[in-house]
């Protein structure tokens, strides 16, 4: 594995950190609405919103899009391995 391997994964496990927290801290409110909540809202919401307009929540009140958008950040990383690997022969 190269050192850009390293990088791309070491980035994709802090917005994945970034991303879990900041939905855990959904369950209460008075931390998200803190500097560290709104911190990583900022850094987080840009990337949610797309999918949050695409992904209705489920019955209203559950809100699936994270999970979907930590899938798609997956491939994403996926997909910079190969081409990284691709580049790299």
């Amino acid at each position: 594995m190269t050192d850009i391997h390293h990088y791309v994964d070491l980035l994709y496990r802090v917005y994945f950190y970034m991303i879990l927290i900041y939905v855990l801290m959904s369950w209460l409110p008075a931390v998200r609405e803190s500097f560290v909540g709104e911190f990583l809202g900022r850094l987080v919401e840009p990337y949610l919103r797309p999918f949050r307009r695409l992904i209705p929540p489920l019955g209203g009140v559950v809100d699936i899009s994270p999970i979907v958008a930590l899938l798609a950040l997956q491939f994403v990383v996926q997909g910079l391995h190969a081409v990284i690997d691709f580049f790299n022969r």
